[in-house]
């Protein structure tokens, strides 16, 4: 019993806040750029240079751009997991296949610039994006019987978070832009997970017994994470722009509220909790991108640009999350002092750097209709994985991607764009062998380990389409 209570009361903490960290970004953002497949390091040069490259906002002129995108993600999960009988004989056991779903919800950029100097050499910016990370959901039961997801994920809903900052851009002369901005992660993040308060040696009950499930919810918030990019373009002949930026990491240290219904086991028929406050912290990752774009006139004063960029994200740098109660206690658990305090602890994740590779075109017509200027985009990347695939889970599911997008602009007069993309973004499929399995349900309990099962082996699939709309005014 005394294991089942200490389990309980870091457990609540632990798989609640893994959930943090899922926020992997699906794909990269913004309506334009991403029509370019995110090749928008080199070629930047409007308001989403904001998040690809702050240099080109020195190209943006004084200018709004407000656009939404609707992130659709789905995934499934068919779990199955090593389970050592009494006897001592490991048995796999396969468990029904779940689906994971998002709802309907605009992602936004909101931004804005003014270009000022004597030779309009100085730009100034404000914006407020939030990433394209899927806020996924799982049933909490199917068919009647506990869901196989549950310990991973049963829902994300709820969470709101936005990167708002300002930037400023310098082009002292045509052939060189430079720019940095000061940014925050701001909002709140929710997450609703259950953990098993059953010991894995079936010393009371059998492993993941429904009745030791305790549904725990997490509201982490309010979140201001301090970040920082900055990046440079140069134009060494009317052909060609070179272009580098680096974003450095959210460091993230919150204040969250965490509430248990507790296990429905007769040991838990007088337990309570009293206090729900605790603290968050771990970090998201720096990102450094590279882009060469190549600019041509063609004969009938159309435009083409072709750029291709890579980016690299340091989530190696995300290696745990580390959760301090700060008033959490436990009371009237049967065999088991009470009051029982919740300490310190440290997850691991032990996530790795990911590798994206892009190439995009952007092609400007004049005349195709009417007398409006016509943009048509088109881009690819690869990505390969943040996440090692023993420690893939429901939660934090990722692989390699391959990311097509298409899109287009239409401009109305000197100063309306009219903006929109469709992207598919496909993941390869991952299989987990339960014997390679690293995700446990956690049991933190110092001077007495209790070993569980892993609970992220089985087999993973997903999708993502990107829809969106924006719209541009320049001064």
């Amino acid at each position: 019993m005394r294991a089942r209570a200490s389990l309980l009361g870091f457990a609540v903490l632990v798989a609640a806040s893994s959930a943090h960290a899922g926020g992997l970004y699906t794909a990269d953002r913004g309506v334009r750029p991403l029509g370019r497949g995110g090749a928008f390091v080199a070629g930047a040069d409007d308001l989403g240079a904001i998040w690809y490259n702050p240099a080109g906002l020195a190209d943006a002129g004084s200018s709004i751009l407000i656009d939404f995108s609707w992130l659709n993600f789905s995934s499934e999960y068919a779990r199955s997991t090593n389970v050592t009988t009494a006897g001592g004989t490991v048995q796999t056991v396969d468990f029904p296949q779940v689906k994971g779903t998002t709802p309907f919800l605009p992602i936004p950029t909101l931004a804005g610039s003014y270009n000022f100097g004597k030779e309009k050499e100085f730009t100034a910016a404000f914006g407020v994006l939030a990433p394209y990370t899927a806020i996924a959901s799982y049933p909490l039961t199917l068919d009647g019987n506990p869901s196989p997801s549950r310990y991973s994920l049963v829902s994300l809903e709820g969470s709101a978070l936005a990167v708002a900052g300002g930037y400023f851009a310098y082009k002292p002369i045509e052939q060189f832009r430079v720019g940095g901005g000061i940014q925050a992660l701001v909002g709140n993040f929710n997450s609703t997970v259950v953990f098993s308060a059953s010991p894995s040696d079936r010393l009371i009950s059998a492993p993941e017994d429904p009745q030791y499930d305790a549904l725990s919810q997490l509201k982490v918030g309010p979140i201001v994470a301090p970040s920082a990019n900055f990046g440079m373009i140069a134009v060494p002949t009317e052909n060609v722009r070179l272009g580098a930026s680096a974003q450095l990491p959210f460091w993230i240290n919150a204040p969250a509220q965490v509430n248990v219904r507790l296990p429905t086991a007769s040991p838990f028929d007088r337990a309570r909790q009293e206090g729900n406050e605790a603290q968050v912290r771990f970090r998201l990752p720096p990102i450094v991108r590279g882009g060469i774009e190549y600019r041509a006139t063609l004969g009938d004063e159309s435009r083409i640009r072709i750029e291709a960029a890579y980016v690299r994200e340091f989530w190696s740098l995300h290696d745990s999350i580390d959760i301090r109660s700060e008033n959490i206690k436990l009371y009237d658990i049967t065999g088991f002092p009470s009051p029982f305090g919740v300490a310190p602890i440290s997850l691991p994740r032990n996530f790795q750097d990911s590798n994206s590779f892009r190439l995009g075109t952007e092609l400007s017509l004049k005349d195709l209709i009417r007398d409006y200027w016509i943009d048509l985009r088109a881009g690819v990347s690869y990505e390969t994985s943040a996440i090692p695939p023993e420690w893939v889970s429901a939660l934090t599911y990722d692989a390699n991607k391959l990311i097509g997008s298409a899109g287009g602009s239409v401009h109305i007069g000197e100063h309306w764009r009219m903006d929109a993309v469709g992207s598919l973004v496909l993941l390869n499929g991952t299989t987990v062998d339960p014997a390679d399995a690293q995700v446990p349900r956690v049991n933190p309990v110092r001077g007495n380990p209790t070993k569980t099962e892993p609970i992220n082996g089985g087999e993973y699939s997903a999708r993502a389409i990107v829809l969106g709309v924006g719209l541009n005014y320049k001064f």
